[in-house]
C-alpha cells in the first residue's frame, strides 16, 4: 500500500505558476511511473504528466511547453511545475502511481487532490 499526499494547489491569475508536490508514504524505488491528473468540474479525469523511474516523460498536449514534472526517488517525491497557467487548468489534481501505472494509464493509488483554481 503507498499513500500519497499532494500539497501546492491554490488560486492563481492567468500567466501565474503553480508547483505541486506529491510525497508517497513510502519507497518508489520500485514503482515504475508516477504522474499527475486531473478533474475539471463535469469532466472526466485526464492524464496531465506522467514519469518513469528512469525520467521518460509523457504529456498532455494542452500542457505541453508550460508544465514540467519531476520525481526525486530519494525522497519519494514527484513535482509537477506549472508555468503560464490558463483559466483552463482549473481543476482538482491527484496524484498517482502504483506498480501498473505506465506513460498512459493510471495505477492503483490516488493522492487526495489538490485543488488548482486559475482566474482569467
Amino acid at each position: 500500500q503507498v499513500q500519497l499526499v499532494e500539497s501546492g494547489g491554490g488560486l492563481v491569475q492567468a500567466g501565474g505558476s503553480l508547483r505541486l508536490s506529491c510525497a508517497a508514504s513510502r519507497s518508489i524505488f520500485g514503482i515504475n511511473a508516477m504522474g499527475w491528473y486531473r478533474q475539471a468540474p463535469g469532466k472526466q479525469r485526464e492524464l496531465v504528466a506522467v514519469i518513469t523511474r528512469g525520467g521518460t516523460t509523457n504529456y498532455a498536449d494542452s500542457v505541453k511547453g508550460r508544465f514540467t514534472i519531476s520525481r526525486d526517488n530519494a525522497k519519494n517525491t514527484v513535482y509537477l511545475q506549472m508555468n503560464s497557467l490558463k483559466p483552463e487548468d482549473t481543476a482538482v489534481y491527484y496524484c498517482n502511481t502504483g506498480r501498473t501505472a505506465t506513460l498512459t494509464q493510471w495505477g492503483a493509488y490516488w493522492g487526495q487532490g489538490t485543488q488548482v483554481t486559475v482566474s482569467s
